[in-house]
């Protein structure tokens, strides 16, 4: 008789087990802090083996950030699939705004627990600001590949970095108001009046860039 089961449910079971080390990971960092709590905790709490956790999760940061992938491509794929005649600066005000309706913890609606699980944490602190960086790069290959520049050029990098810093700099706002106890609606109100101000400054100079 056959025992092994089959691809899908496979994966299903890998699935279900990575869900459910995240979710213990994130309870016990908010509960007692991302460095304070160790691999062995979490593999206690989610009933696996130290080394199940560490094949699942390669590092800490990634039990704690868990889209970072997702994070890292957003502005790209938002450039990437601009529609016909839009610039990517339209298009990631368009895809900025989408996410603010939406509240999307991409773009930092995380919650009060979980924002002040990274902001008491300098490892968590330091992760965040790197994908930040990694995303702006994204960013600047996918300028790059739609005006035909390398990467490094000063417009493309330019471009890339004053559309990294706007998306950054609404981030932070976001966590900010978290952290002051508002609700996500309230945030939300708050940021869709300040991203049109911040997406505005950005107009005279790239409203016409990388025009799709």
């Amino acid at each position: 008789m056959d025992t092994t089961a089959p691809t899908g449910l496979r994966e299903l079971k890998k699935q279900e087990t990575r869900q459910l080390i995240s979710d213990q990971a994130t309870r016990l960092f908010i509960a007692q802090g991302f460095e304070q709590t160790t691999i062995a905790e979490i593999a206690a709490a989610a009933r696996v083996a130290k080394k199940t956790v560490t094949n699942y999760f390669a590092r800490k940061e990634d039990l704690a950030l868990d889209h970072q992938q997702e994070f890292v491509a957003s502005l790209a794929d938002a450039v990437a699939s601009r529609r016909t005649g839009e610039s990517a600066l339209t298009a990631l005000r368009r895809n900025f705004e989408a996410a603010v309706e939406a509240q999307d913890p991409v773009a930092g609606f995380a919650g009060p627990d979980f924002t002040r699980m990274i902001a008491d944490s300098p490892t968590l602190t330091v992760c965040l600001r790197t994908l930040h960086d990694q995303r702006e790069q994204a960013l600047a290959a996918t300028l790059a590949e739609t005006v035909g520049e390398r990467p490094d050029h000063i417009t493309v990098s330019t471009a890339a970095a004053l559309l990294g810093a706007v998306h950054r700099t609404l981030f932070q706002r976001i966590q900010a108001l978290t952290l002051t106890g508002q609700s996500n609606d309230a945030i939300a109100a708050t940021i869709a009046k300040e991203a049109g101000q911040a997406f505005d400054l950005l107009e005279p100079a790239l409203g016409s860039y990388a025009v799709a």
